[in-house]
């Protein structure tokens, strides 16, 4: 916990990378991390390192520095270990017919690994072939990025950066059966670098927070449950409140990100205060017959806010399907559809009541009646719920007030076992 997280201090320029995690404090949103590390300077320079695989992925003009006034910060490479030793002595292992052989070579150039033999001839080699007498870093061929700052007086303060390496999202799974169902949560916390992270201090952010920069690429991650990562102990998150618009959220206890990984932990298990299947349909007005087959859908709300992320369904144990989920606020009505129902088919048709005229003989005003006939062959009564939205400059549905422009239709049935049932509402459109 004593190193620091990508960030090596000293009051001169750092030129070795770090291989190994350090600690840190990070807030994690949905699409990017800010990074903080406690920094501090005996004198009015202050150097950081910071690996170019952490460099990667920074938003550009993302860097600040709180708590300590400087009047000029630079930026620059540092060539990586491997260049430090341009000039020096390594070994150079060969495979003949005779087997491996392993003779000393002076390295000309680090950039493209040319060497030199002891007879003066000079050639090109692959790192794997090389040896060398002092144990070279993780990432011997990665350069660094340095930043010196010119303080205007010595302290300590906190250096920060944000991040696209670093985010997370939630996952939900609803389990149910004909008892009722079920709502947990898992947090994927991933790490798209090839830099670990030691967390001593974790917030989890949920909601929409834009961010200048462009998007970095994320490589293929290794999924890691919170036991293959995390300490034996592993950190529980814990709601932290709203904050502005987002909804915070923190981890316990300290954890071991590492690198190219996602780390999996628990998240929330909401009670369901409402919960319901239903086959349905959604669709606009038109005067045409049609004939298909409903969608399954599901509805229910929670006792706690719900982040946005994808939900798997099951039920009696078995996968349904998968779909996302947006943002939710706590109480609010969650819906989606999984697909089609093949089991419950509809015929819709529409009958011409009446049209009324004007003295050009163009129609102003129409009545139609629209009936829905369902029929199901499922072994249990299932509810119908069909959702027609109709255009115009007054739109009046059954004996409902007049709607400008655009009205919706609303049926509800309850469908007995291989059974039958039909519904009709009246829709008057009103262009006068």
């Amino acid at each position: 916990m004593q190193k620091t997280l990508a960030l090596a201090l000293a009051l001169t320029l750092v030129s070795s990378l770090m291989t190994n995690a350090a600690a840190t404090d990070i807030r994690i949103y949905p699409s990017f991390t800010e990074v903080r590390e406690r920094v501090s300077s005996a004198g009015k320079t202050l150097s950081v390192a910071l690996p170019q695989e952490a460099w990667n992925g920074v938003i550009q003009g993302s860097l600040d520095l709180e708590g300590l006034n400087f009047d000029s910060a630079v930026q620059k490479l540092e060539a990586n270990w491997l260049s430090s030793l341009e000039g020096k002595q390594v070994f150079l292992r060969r495979d003949d017919k005779d087997g491996p052989k392993v003779e000393p070579v002076t390295l000309v150039r680090a950039k493209d690994l040319l060497v030199r033999d002891a007879g003066g001839k000079y050639f090109t080699v692959q790192y794997s072939q090389l040896q060398f007498d002092v144990l070279p870093p993780a990432n011997p061929l990665t350069p660094s990025q340095t930043l010196v700052f010119g303080l205007t007086q010595p302290g300590s303060g906190t250096l920060s950066y944000l991040t696209r390496s670093v985010s997370w999202s939630p996952r939900y799974t609803l389990k149910a059966s004909d008892a009722g169902a079920q709502l947990t949560a898992l947090a994927d916390i991933r790490n798209g670098s090839d830099q670990p992270y030691e967390v001593k201090n974790t917030e989890l952010y949920a909601g929409d927070v834009n961010v200048q920069g462009e998007n970095m690429p994320m490589p293929a991650l290794m999924m890691m449950r919170a036991t293959a990562g995390v300490a034996a102990d592993a950190p529980k998150i814990q709601s932290g409140g709203e904050l502005r618009g987002l909804y915070k959220y923190t981890l316990s206890t300290a954890f071991i990100l590492p690198a190219n990984s996602v780390v999996t932990l628990p998240f929330i298990t909401p009670k369901l205060s409402t919960f319901e299947r239903y086959v349905g349909l959604s669709t606009y007005f038109s005067t045409e017959k049609q004939t298909g087959t409903l969608s399954r859908f599901y509805r229910f709300t929670a006792d706690d806010r719900l982040p946005a992320g994808p939900i798997t369904v099951r039920e009696e144990g078995r996968i349904v399907g998968q779909t996302n989920i947006n943002d939710m606020r706590k109480g609010g009505k969650v819906e989606f559809m999984l697909g089609d129902d093949p089991d419950v088919a509809y015929t819709r048709t529409v009958q011409s009541v009446q049209q009324v005229k004007d003295s050009k003989g163009n129609v102003t005003k129409s009545t139609y009646k629209v009936t829905y006939a369902f029929e199901s062959s499922k072994s249990r009564a299932v509810r119908a719920e069909v959702t027609e939205r109709v255009g115009g400059r007054k739109v009046f549905i059954d004996n409902a007030p007049a709607v400008q422009n655009q009205a919706s239709a609303e049926l509800r049935v309850d469908i007995p076992a291989n059974g039958k049932v039909s519904k009709s509402f009246t829709v008057v459109v009103d262009n006068s």
